[in-house]
């Protein structure tokens, strides 16, 4: 199991829609609260127009040693979708973590996930060279994001058979619009293995921070890269959610960003939702919902607002 306080930084947007200034500002503030997980990807932000990937680790590896922070802060990063790193196979495993490595200017990765399956490569072989980075010290956990139960088991059965690292973590598509985590065998598997678990998308695209509540809205955030996939949660069904953390939100005088976020913490297996923020605004209501608590009617209240 892999240990943190309930919030994850997510760096997704530093180099993408958060420049350098603000990445450093954002990094900051989160450096002055008890949260401690960032969390990054080789591929990102290579899809923006002029990145080539990789920008999201060179931004923090530069913080890091400009604010001499690495003893400070939890790095977890990904591998398999950086254009001259993709797939899973040993040898792309191996470069593509050295390559992480230079970019964040530092030695070890706390958490180290395959991105995504990589369906080519035998589980055995990807599973063997996560092994071997943790031997040699550049990685301190393995974690498994996208990956379906079946080869999530799979991963084990073999690794356990071949004496190797066992994987700590999970990253799946988890939050109160998107709850297929729970039915589809993945929450099943994290209790199984013990994994902490680090649902993505924890605010639904910006969605569960109230920010788009009609297509006016969205509209209107014409500029936000994420704001037209808001649209497919704007049904009676999101409406019905929005309600509830409004409810909630009022009651407890929080941001309804924060009872979004602190509804997830409370559930089975979560360790920490992760949330970014493209500047120290944002970061505030992903900070606010570590002091938040959720009773047991109000979790029932957002439950059945969302089912």
């Amino acid at each position: 199991m892999f240990k943190t306080v309930p919030l994850a930084l997510g760096a997704n947007v530093f180099g993408w829609t958060a420049d350098l200034n603000d990445s450093f500002a954002v990094l900051d503030k989160f450096l002055e609260s008890e949260a401690t997980l960032i969390d990054s990807a080789d591929g990102y932000s290579h899809w923006k127009p002029g990145n080539s990937g990789g920008e999201s680790e060179t931004i923090i590896g530069e913080w890091l040693t400009t604010r001499n922070a690495r003893k400070r802060v939890q790095i977890a990063t990904k591998v398999s979708t950086h254009p001259d790193f993709k797939g899973l196979s040993p040898l792309n495993v191996r470069r593509a973590a050295e390559a992480s490595l230079k970019r964040l200017n530092t030695d070890s990765i706390d958490l180290y996930y395959a991105h995504y399956d990589d369906p080519e490569v035998p589980i055995v072989e990807t599973a063997a060279a996560f092994s071997g980075l943790v031997d040699a010290g550049k990685v301190r956990a393995i974690g498994l994001s996208n990956y379906s139960p079946d080869r999530i088991n799979e991963w084990f059965k073999v690794a356990r058979a071949e004496n190797l690292t066992l994987p700590v973590a999970l990253q799946p598509h988890y939050n109160l619009v998107e709850r297929d985590f729970e039915s589809n065998g993945l929450r099943d598997v994290a209790l199984t293995e013990k994994l902490s678990v680090f649902p993505y998308y924890s605010l639904a695209k910006g969605f569960l921070t109230g920010k788009y509540r009609s297509v006016n809205d969205v509209d209107a955030q014409h500029a936000s890269p994420r704001a037209e996939s808001a649209t497919g949660y704007l049904d009676d069904r999101g409406r019905k959610v929005l309600t509830a953390l409004d409810e909630i939100a009022a009651a407890k005088n929080v941001s309804v960003t924060a009872v979004a976020l602190s509804w997830l913490k409370h559930q089975p297996t979560v360790m920490a939702p992760i949330a970014s923020a493209r500047n120290t605004s944002q970061l505030a209501g992903l900070l606010e919902s570590l002091r938040v608590s959720l009773t047991a009617d109000e979790q029932k209240l957002l439950n059945t607002a969302s089912q």
